[in-house]
């Protein structure tokens, strides 16, 4: 990997791909300031600072370039669903894919970037992922009993519901089984996560941070000391960062940056309990309203697991992207768990009701 531009004519190839680097830097700079201009405070200067950094990459293929810039590219999808996002929502979810980006660059293997670039990428993802953590951890309480309070409901209940049905019960008695188990798995999941997250807030759980590979920190730019937005990002204040930093760089030595101070705020108890028990309620009524609704019989079994399986596939995707993990993946496996059990329900129910006949 070269640390300057060289002056040999570049090809075709070449040229498109500086190029498509130079699309992507402006898009995910843009990115950037759009997440910055709906935060206030300490993250908002963070952003501003790797719009900055993106900027610096943007000139350096501008002067690999030349008059050979042209008119810009489109950026790939995922760039421009990711400012599609920022411009109007500017939540953890951007962040989350914002982390995913950066962690794909390409320039550790590209011999036009600069070793200082591609350890600002490094960083980059580094400083996104604390960012996207504070979110998260803004989020653990009631946002975490939301989702799988709701999945928790929607696998419960169609198994409940797919079991008494497959026993040959009547329509009534299967959705009086499925209204009541709505209501006491509501109580249980809204009791179990007030003590849990009441718990949590009493114990003060440290948070891990991912390390800092130490051939990133050998290239970073001593002058620009990208470092700092990390360590600002888990909680430092800016001249305690700026100085923290320092000496790493100083002592090129990674390993120091463990040694940093954790953001880690927890939701509400009682708000956990509330939205424990409304969403596992949202989710435990998706199975019944078939028979609400008349369904009877395979009729109803088919639209209650065909609904509950569109619901645990947003769930799933949903819990893929604050996790930083492929939401599409996550979706598959939730609908696979939710389905497994509800299978297992319905075939313990079909042999229940074959025994009483």
């Amino acid at each position: 990997m070269s640390s300057t531009p060289d002056s040999r004519q570049p090809s075709q190839r070449d040229v498109r791909r500086w190029r498509r680097y130079l699309a992507a830097e402006r898009a995910e700079a843009a990115v950037y300031r759009d997440l910055a201009s709906r935060r206030t405070g300490e993250e908002r200067e963070i952003l501003l600072a790797l719009a900055t950094a993106e900027k610096r990459h943007e000139d350096h293929w501008l002067r690999l370039l030349g008059d050979r810039a042209g008119r810009q590219l489109p950026t790939d999808p995922r760039t421009r669903l990711l400012g599609f996002l920022a411009r109007r929502f500017g939540s953890v979810f951007v962040l989350a894919l914002a982390q995913r980006a950066e962690s794909r660059s390409p320039y550790v293997d590209d011999a036009d970037a600069t070793d200082t670039m591609a350890a600002d990428e490094a960083v980059h993802e580094e400083v996104v992922r604390a960012l996207a953590t504070r979110g998260r951890q803004r989020l653990s309480g009631t946002f975490r009993a939301a989702v799988f309070g709701a999945n928790d409901g929607l696998v419960s209940n169609l198994a409940l519901v797919l079991g008494m049905s497959a026993a040959g019960l009547p329509t009534a008695v299967v959705l009086l089984t499925g209204l009541a188990g709505l209501l006491a798995g509501a109580l249980s999941m809204a009791a179990g996560e007030y003590v849990s997250v009441r718990s949590q807030l009493e114990l003060e759980n440290a948070a891990v941070h991912g390390p800092i590979a130490t051939d990133s920190v050998t290239h970073l730019d001593v002058d620009e000391n990208e470092l700092a937005l990390v360590y600002r990002a888990r909680g430092m204040g800016e001249n305690e960062a700026e100085l923290h930093a320092a000496e790493v760089l100083a002592g090129r030595n990674a390993q120091s940056e463990s040694a940093t101070l954790v953001h880690n705020p927890i939701g509400s108890a009682l708000g956990a309990a509330i939205s424990s028990f409304a969403f596992f309620a949202s989710g435990a009524v998706i199975p019944v309203l078939p028979y609400l609704f008349g369904a009877e019989g395979l009729t109803a079994v088919f639209i209650a697991a065909g609904l509950v399986g569109v619901a645990l596939l947003i769930t799933g995707a949903i819990v893929g992207l604050l996790s930083g993990a492929s939401p599409l993946k996550r979706a598959l496996r939730q609908l696979a768990i939710g389905y497994g059990a509800a299978a297992a329900t319905y075939l313990l129910g079909l042999l229940f009701g074959v025994s009483v006949g």
